[in-house]
């Protein structure tokens, strides 16, 4: 466990959609990268839980000269995370993300974190991005950004590059295969916002900017996926609303 001196990125306010604005498909730019601390606790429950247990997990499963990785890494909370649940020098952490806005930040949040645990990071597409001998993989609400068409290739890859007794960690927005559910989680998730200072339109102006690159799924679909990709056991170990983190464990 962390000792508490890890240093958190500083909280800007994300006031992104807090004007009227034509609708964009949301992007992991430089203004999203600037404001994402804020934004990312401010819109996902439980995110605050999800990051420090990222780090008791990876202390259960990492394993002594393998690799970690961090896919869809940000600004690297979950890669600080693993950072200091990994127990052995000889670990290699790998933290990979597409944009360089995010890399950028991400390095200069590495070099303030107190851990001494060496992190390489890697600004490219998780999706072609070269993986093996791993313990412990993160993908902290990324897949829903994959396209579907390339998510069991991905999660293939993962689970064929995975050890035995090695484990992914993958936290996911999701939907309900009840209508009524769903009504009822994302009128949750909306007050959850609201209490956290956002307005009705920036709600609503996130919503129509996020909803053609962020495509969530059902628990079944991803249990389903997951099995097929190569892991043989998988569970659901934080739920809140709509947002889920899953342990995907390969056996053998």
């Amino acid at each position: 466990m962390t000792d508490g001196k890890a240093k958190p990125p500083e909280q800007i306010t994300d006031r992104l959609f807090a004007t009227e604005r034509n609708p964009e498909d949301f992007r992991f730019d430089a203004s999203v990268a600037r404001v994402f601390p804020d934004m990312i606790r401010r819109s996902v429950p439980g995110y605050t839980t999800i990051i420090p247990m990222i780090e008791v997990i990876t202390e259960q499963y990492a394993q002594p000269g393998s690799h970690c990785y961090d896919l869809g890494c940000s600004l690297g909370a979950s890669t600080l995370a693993m950072r200091h649940g990994i127990p052995y020098q000889d670990c290699t952490l790998v933290g990979v993300d597409n944009s360089s806005a995010m890399i950028e930040r991400c390095e200069h949040y590495i070099a303030l974190d107190d851990h001494d645990l060496p992190v390489t990071l890697r600004c490219e597409d998780l999706l072609e991005t070269e993986l093996s001998m791993a313990s412990v993989t993160t993908l902290n609400f990324t897949l829903q950004f994959v396209p579907p068409e390339h998510r069991l290739s991905l999660l293939t890859r993962i689970a064929r590059a995975t050890l035995p007794g090695g484990a992914l960690i993958l936290s996911e927005k999701i939907r309900f295969e009840s209508d009524r559910e769903q009504e009822i989680q994302t009128r949750l998730h909306h007050e959850f916002k609201r209490a956290n200072g956002y307005s009705d339109l920036e709600i609503s102006q996130k919503r129509a900017a996020i909803e053609q690159v962020l495509i969530p799924e059902t628990l079944t679909e991803h249990r389903e996926r997951l099995l097929k990709a190569g892991f043989e056991q998988v569970l659901v170990w934080y739920q809140c609303f709509n947002f889920v983190s899953m342990l995907a464990i390969k056996t053998r």
